[in-house]
């Protein structure tokens, strides 16, 4: 059963950021009560590049402060992002729930909006920038501490301080932990493939990936994404 507290909203402006001409609001800030939240995610939340973030398969993003002590073992002590909450941009953040506990297609109530699990999170590039780790974007997907985003099913209002309550788990089968073991390390498991691909609550993109790794049998090809090339 999963019912916590959410302790941190975050929400970003876009502004420069990486090489020159790009622009990310991966950089957010808490805020102090509850805000509006619409199908495409928090009203006053940006994305820079709508291509690939944001949209109604990627409203909100989720991130568990529990990673973070990992990351600290990974990386050291001296990064302060680490042990602060918005530190891999996410929208909202807590402890007692990660992406082993957190199934896709799950629906849970945050304020007064209901949510739905569509994805775990395909990181990129600007976290490397983010972090001045060259590969963090790598050292994510290969943890499988990615978080993951939510489609927005009833809009509402959401603030820190606010629960957020598991009300509908209909793929118990699909911890978002094995979705990204497919994804990442069974990578043409044809069987789990073909499974995923019929997934209802499978945000499109993924659905499509499945499909195509079925059709080509081969794994697409990760280096833009993770390196910015």
């Amino acid at each position: 059963m999963i019912d916590l507290t959410i302790s941190t909203v975050l929400l970003g402006k876009a502004v420069p950021f990486g090489p020159p001409g790009r622009t990310s609001a991966i950089g957010k800030t808490p805020v102090d009560g509850p805000r509006a939240v619409g199908v495409n995610g928090f009203l006053d939340d940006e994305q820079a590049d709508r291509r690939v973030h944001g949209g109604p398969d990627k409203a909100i993003h989720h991130y568990p402060l529990d990673h973070h002590a990992a990351w600290r073992d990974d990386l050291g002590e001296d990064l302060p992002l680490l042990g602060t909450p918005g530190a891999f941009g996410e929208n909202l953040s807590t402890r007692g729930v990660t992406e082993a506990d957190i199934c896709l297609g799950d629906r849970l109530r945050a304020g007064t909006a209901l949510l739905e699990v569509a994805q775990a999170r395909q990181p990129c590039w600007k976290l490397n920038h983010r972090f001045g780790v060259p590969d963090m974007a790598k050292r994510v997907q290969t943890t499988a501490r990615t978080g993951w985003y939510y489609r927005v099913i009833d809009e509402g209002a959401i603030g820190p301080g606010d629960r957020l309550t598991l009300v509908e788990r209909p793929c118990p089968g699909w911890p978002l932990a094995r979705l990204l073991r497919v994804l990442y390390v069974d990578t043409m498991d044809r069987a789990a493939l073909a499974e995923m691909a019929a997934l209802p609550a499978l945000a499109r993109s993924w659905k499509t990936l499945a499909e195509r790794r079925l059709e080509r049998s081969a794994v697409e090809d990760w280096a833009g994404r993770l390196n910015g090339d």
